[in-house]
C-alpha cells in the first residue's frame, strides 16, 4: 500500500454545488473582512464545476443577493425573468388550467429566473476563486477521517488507476487525505459520505424518514415561433396515476432553448413503473408535444431529489463538520425549489464555522448553524410547507385541496403537522398486486430509449475499474428483487444500467452495465431490500453536463 499524501486546511467543502460554493465563498469573505487568513478548499468529483449538476431551474435569487448583493454587476448568469406562470392538470387528452389567483404561493415565481444551474455553479466558482478558495475538480472524496476522539478530521479521496481486479494499472495514483478543523459535506441528495455520517452519529433519530423524488430533464432547441423566454408551465396528472406523486416542469429560456423534465416521487408503489417512460409519454401530449415538434434534443439527465423537507431534515451538525444543502434535505419541494435554500444553508454553516475558527476551536460541534437555521427566513419557509409532500400520500386530489387550504386560507400558519413513517423503499409493492404498465416504443424523435438518452449525458467511466455499484448480497437481486418484484432496478434505473439477462445455463443474473450510470443514486434510494450501495467511481468520470 503507497502512502498518503495530506494537505492541511481550516475547512474543507466536499461537494462543488451552490451550497458548498457558497459555503466557501462566505468563509472567505469574512476572512477578508476581519482581515484574517483561513485556508479553504473544495473537492468536486466531476470532472469540473458543474459536470455533475442537474436542476430545473427556476431559481429564487433571495439567498445569492444575500450571498454577493452585486451579482448582476459581476456577471451572474441569471438573465430570463419569469414572465408568466401556468398551471396545468392533464387528463390523457386535455389540459385544464388553473387560474393564477387561485395558485398558492408556492406556484407563483414573480422576481424569480429560469437558470442553467451548471451555469449558475460554475461562476460561483469563479467567485469562488477569486476570493482564494482552491478547488479541486476531479476529485471524490471517498472516506471520512475521524479523529481518536470519534470527531471528523477530514476526507480522503479515492485511489486512481485501480483495475476491477483490485490491482493498480500503470496510472495507479493513491488518493490524497485533506485534514481539516471543520469539514463541510455538499454532496447532494443522497451522499455517499452524508448516508454514513448520518447513520454513524444517528443524525436522522426522531426525524421522519427522507423522501425521495428523481428527476428527469431534456434541454430541447426548439423552432424560433415555439420559443417563449420567461415562461414557466408545471402540470400534474397524466401520465402519472392518482396515488403516484410527481409532476412536469416544462421551461422556456433564452436562444430558443428550453428545459422540460419530470420528478417522480420515489415512494410509487408499483414495481412496473418506469420514471423515464413516464417522462417520454408526457411529452406527447396534445398540449405538451407542440413545443417540441420541429425542435432537436441536445441534453439529457437524470438526478434524484430530496422532497421530506423540514419534518426529514437530519441533525446539521456533528463533532468536526456539518450538513448543507440536499445533503441535509433543505429543498423545499412546494416550491420545486432548492437552489436558494442550498446558498442560504452553506451561509449560515460558514458564518458558524468562522466564528468557531475565530475562537481557535476545532473539531467541535458548530451548533450555532443550527440555530441560525431555526431562526432563519428559510426555516420559516420550510416550515409553511411541512406537510405539502404527506399530503400527496393520501392522493393527488386531497393533496391538491389541502395544500391550497394551507397555503391560500391559512398561509402556511396551519396548526396541524403530518408525519410519516415509511422510507421509500419500503412504499414497493409485489409485482403480483400491481398491474403491468405496457410503455410505447420511442420515436426516436419526440420519445427515446435510455441508452440514446445517457449518450447525449456525455457519461463516461473506465470499463476496467472496480464497478461503483455494488452489491451487499450478490444472490438478492435474483432471489428476492425479480422474484417478488419483477426486477425493478431495470425500470427505475434512468440510464440502462442494470439489466435481468440468462447464463449459459438459462439461470437469470442481473448485469451492471457501470459504465453507463450518470450518479442520480435512485438505485441507492428505491432498491427495495437496499441492497444496492451507490460509491464514487475514480474521480472526474461520470456525466459532464452542460449548464443543465
Amino acid at each position: 500500500m503507497s502512502e498518503r499524501e495530506s494537505m492541511e486546511y481550516d475547512v474543507v467543502v466536499v461537494g462543488g454545488g451552490p451550497a458548498g460554493l457558497a459555503t466557501a465563498i462566505r468563509l472567505k469573505q469574512l476572512a477578508a473582512e476581519k482581515n484574517q487568513e483561513i485556508g479553504v478548499c473544495v473537492l468536486e468529483k466531476g470532472a469540473e464545476l458543474g459536470a455533475h449538476i442537474l436542476s430545473g431551474a427556476v431559481m429564487d435569487p433571495l439567498a445569492l443577493t444575500e450571498l454577493i448583493p452585486d451579482w448582476k454587476e459581476k456577471g451572474a448568469p441569471l438573465t430570463v425573468p419569469v414572465t408568466q406562470d401556468k398551471f396545468l392538470f392533464l387528463s390523457e387528452t386535455g389540459a385544464r388550467g388553473t387560474p393564477n389567483w387561485l395558485l398558492p404561493p408556492c406556484f407563483h415565481n414573480e422576481g424569480n429566473y429560469i437558470v442553467r444551474l451548471g451555469d449558475v455553479v460554475k461562476w460561483m466558482g469563479e467567485q469562488a476563486e477569486a476570493l482564494g478558495v482552491d478547488i479541486f475538480p476531479g476529485f471524490a472524496a471517498v472516506e471520512i477521517l475521524y479523529d481518536e476522539n470519534g470527531a471528523v478530521r477530514g476526507v480522503a479521496t479515492g485511489d486512481m488507476g485501480v483495475a476491477r481486479d483490485g490491482s493498480h494499472t500503470d496510472h495507479y495514483q493513491p488518493g490524497m487525505e485533506l485534514h481539516a478543523r471543520y469539514t463541510v459535506f455538499a454532496e447532494g441528495a443522497r451522499g455517499q459520505l452524508g448516508r454514513q455520517l448520518i447513520e454513524r452519529y444517528k443524525l436522522d433519530d426522531g426525524r421522519d424518514p427522507q423522501s425521495y423524488g428523481i428527476g428527469i430533464k431534456e434541454m430541447w432547441e426548439v423552432d424560433p415561433a415555439q420559443s417563449k423566454p420567461g415562461l414557466v408551465i408545471h402540470t400534474a396528472g397524466w401520465p402519472l396515476d392518482s396515488d403516484t406523486y410527481g409532476g412536469s416542469f416544462l421551461y422556456h429560456l433564452d436562444n430558443n432553448l428550453v428545459a422540460v423534465g419530470m420528478i417522480v416521487g420515489l415512494d410509487y408503489a408499483n414495481p412496473w413503473l418506469s420514471p423515464f417512460d413516464e417522462f417520454q409519454r408526457y411529452k406527447t401530449h396534445p398540449a405538451i408535444r407542440g413545443t417540441f415538434e420541429g425542435g432537436k434534443r441536445i441534453a439529457y439527465g437524470a438526478r434524484a431529489i430530496t422532497a421530506g423537507g423540514l419534518l426529514s431534515l437530519p441533525k446539521l451538525a456533528f463533532p468536526g463538520g456539518v450538513l448543507v444543502g440536499c445533503e441535509a434535505g433543505f429543498l423545499n419541494a412546494s416550491r420545486i425549489k432548492g437552489s436558494h435554500a442550498a446558498i442560504k444553508s452553506g451561509k449560515l454553516a460558514a458564518e458558524a464555522a468562522f466564528d468557531a475558527l475565530a475562537a481557535d476551536r476545532r473539531q467541535d460541534e458548530l451548533s450555532a448553524y443550527p440555530r441560525a437555521f431555526e431562526a432563519s427566513w428559510l426555516h420559516a419557509e420550510l416550515n409553511k410547507a411541512r406537510n405539502f409532500k404527506q399530503w400527496f400520500k393520501k392522493g393527488r386530489t386531497i393533496a391538491t385541496v389541502m395544500t391550497g387550504v394551507e397555503q391560500l386560507l391559512f398561509k402556511g400558519k396551519m396548526p396541524w403537522t403530518l408525519r410519516h413513517s415509511k422510507p421509500d423503499h419500503a412504499c414497493l409493492q409485489p409485482a403480483s398486486q400491481c398491474a403491468r404498465i405496457d410503455y410505447p416504443k420511442p420515436d426516436g424523435k419526440l420519445t427515446f430509449d435510455k441508452l440514446s438518452s445517457v449518450f447525449i449525458s456525455n457519461t463516461n467511466h473506465d470499463e476496467n475499474e472496480p464497478v461503483h455499484l455494488t452489491l451487499k448480497d450478490p444472490n438478492i437481486p435474483v432471489q428476492v428483487n425479480l422474484a417478488k418484484y419483477g426486477g425493478p432496478e431495470s425500470r427505475y434505473c434512468p440510464a440502462g444500467v442494470y439489466e435481468f439477462v440468462k447464463d449459459d445455463h438459462g439461470e437469470d443474473r442481473l448485469q451492471i452495465n457501470a459504465q453507463n450510470c450518470v450518479h442520480c443514486k435512485t438505485c441507492d434510494i428505491k432498491d427495495p431490500t437496499q441492497n444496492i450501495v451507490w460509491v464514487a467511481p475514480q474521480g472526474g468520470e461520470g456525466p459532464v453536463y452542460s449548464g443543465m
